[in-house]
């Protein structure tokens, strides 16, 4: 059914704008009956964050943003859904088209600015689906013109704790002026110190990990930083990385100087080499999931070996089908057959990927 789906809603979701045929495609996941997604492989399973997920291919944040469609994806096959990112009150985002696709670079260029319908709005909807099985995580945001955006990170750990899997803190959209500033030493402190303290209030001793969500654009020093204020704080673990404003040299589509982050294959690089340079810094204080340019099996193989232990994918399904979940999915049972579980891969290639020149 998915080989189908991709075959015929592919062409058409492609000619349409890229913000209408995402609105569509998430509204045919709420509206279509799908079956439930075949058993994983119980090799496939991954332990992280306190959590047991059924396998380790996530939809990244981005995706699902107003929490609508969490028990599609899952029968779609995903192992984990991360809805948002999520911001207090609603907001419009920033004035359309807002993106774009670069066909010839398997890439999107995105400046949405957390468009969002808002926590009420949200919550409702996975209150309504509390009972279901599946780890959902929340991404959350602070409001454009909120005078305090720490004070808007903690309210929604508070709004959400009763229905969050885990929560991903996110500091890294380019396209919410003044954000990334987060990222900075002082500020990430006095931030992660008000979000796990909120988060510890609201848990009542239910694990709920935090997850911290970077830039791929961050330098080497600046990443050091982070770490080293992650890892005071004990978060739960990170994520790497969100789009970047950098422009590679070889891109060629002619809508590559639009404003805005940069996903999909141009990224792969740079993400992955922001992973490796990550792991080797956390030292097993915490499990990473690797994110950004992931279009294939070896794709997301080439994110564990450089550190993580959970990926996650949004662009590739724009351009390979969502038939790219099993695709992964089959490519890590076949690595299997060499290594007796997935934990043996976390990593193996990081400190050589970091002796490697930088990226272009």
């Amino acid at each position: 059914m998915i080989g189908l789906f991709d075959r015929l809603a592919g062409p058409l979701l492609r000619a349409l704008d890229a913000e209408r045929a995402h609105a569509l495609t998430i509204r045919a996941l709420r509206l279509t009956p799908l079956p439930p997604a075949p058993a994983d492989d119980p090799r496939l399973a991954v332990h992280a964050f306190g959590l047991r997920f059924p396998n380790p291919v996530g939809i990244a944040a981005g995706f699902d943003k107003h929490g609508e469609a969490p028990d599609a994806l899952f029968r779609l096959g995903f192992g984990f859904a991360e809805a948002g990112t999520i911001t207090p009150r609603p907001q419009p985002g920033n004035p359309r088209p807002r993106v774009f696709r670069l066909e010839a670079d398997e890439a999107v260029i995105n400046r949405y600015g957390f468009n969002s319908q808002g926590a009420d709005a949200a919550l409702a909807r996975l209150k309504a689906r509390r009972e279901r099985p599946g780890i959902v995580g929340i991404n959350i945001g602070a409001n454009k013109d909120s005078a305090d955006r720490g004070a808007d990170y903690v309210q929604l750990i508070e709004t959400f704790a009763g229905v969050a899997s885990y929560f991903t803190v996110n500091i890294s959209s380019p396209n919410t002026p003044g954000l990334r500033d987060l990222q900075q030493t002082a500020a990430l402190d006095d931030l992660l110190a008000r979000v796990l303290a909120a988060r510890d209030r609201t848990a009542r001793g239910r694990n709920l990990p935090v997850l911290l969500k970077i830039a791929p654009d961050l330098s080497l020093p600046e990443l050091d930083d982070v770490v080293q204020v992650a890892r005071q704080r004990k978060v739960d673990g990170m994520i790497v990385g969100n789009t970047t404003i950098s422009r590679p040299a070889t891109l060629r589509s002619p809508q590559a100087k639009e404003a805005g982050g940069l996903s999909g294959r141009p990224l792969f690089l740079l993400s992955t080499r922001m992973l490796a340079e990550t792991f080797v810094r956390v030292e097993g204080a915490f499990p990473l999931v690797g994110v950004g340019g992931i279009g294939k099996a070896s794709d997301a193989i080439a994110k564990l070996r450089a550190g993580a232990t959970l990926v996650q994918l949004y662009t590739g399904l724009v351009f390979r089908g969502i038939g790219l979940v099993g695709e992964i999915k089959h490519g890590l049972t076949d690595a299997l057959a060499t290594h007796r579980s997935l934990d043996e891969l976390t990593g193996t290639d990081a400190a050589a990927i970091t002796a490697e020149p930088w990226p272009a």
